[in-house]
């Protein structure tokens, strides 16, 4: 049964960790399947459209993500690697490990990147838009950054579409 896991702030060490690369052997334990439910759980009640393992304090190579729209389904990516990104666009975002601040920043309109599935098969997603940022936002997390290094005019969300960005 998944769980709702607490997710850390942005002074917690682990963020600023770069996150270790999970083991193939270790995607079908039960343990790490259990990861994965807690953190869809965790991502659907904060409510954002993703969540990486360091953000609930397991430093993993890992995050889970659902843009809520019709073409694209629920995912989880494990050890994920940019292949491509083109053309840079200024977007505002947030984090749920910074929760009530949205800021101004750079990010790549068009991505694709890989890695593996839940069950340990090799995927490769082809983002624009929404997902193209939270492929981004997430691969960060694994990184140890946070969109506040990055951003510009960091400020408090105010308005229903910067709460909207501020879930993200």
């Amino acid at each position: 049964m998944p769980y709702i896991r607490e997710i850390v702030g942005q002074d917690h060490p682990t963020l600023r960790k770069v996150a270790r690369r999970v083991d193939p052997k270790e995607i079908d334990e039960p343990l790490f399947q259990q990861l994965i439910d807690d953190m869809f759980e965790t991502m659907y009640d904060a409510p954002g459209v993703g969540l990486a393992a360091p953000q609930v304090n397991v430093s993993k190579r890992v995050f889970v993500m659902d843009v809520r729209d019709d073409e694209h389904e629920p995912a989880v990516v494990i050890n994920p690697k940019i292949e491509s990104a083109e053309e840079e666009v200024e977007l505002r975002e947030g984090c749920l490990s910074v929760p009530g601040m949205v800021g101004d920043i750079t990010r790549y309109k068009r991505i694709v990147v890989t890695g593996l599935d839940r069950s340990g098969q090799k995927i490769r997603i082809e983002g624009e838009g929404l997902l193209a940022q939270c492929l981004q936002h997430e691969i960060d997390h694994l990184n140890g950054t946070l969109y506040i290094d990055r951003a510009l005019n960091l400020r408090p969300a105010i308005s229903e579409e910067e709460k909207e960005a501020a879930e993200a």
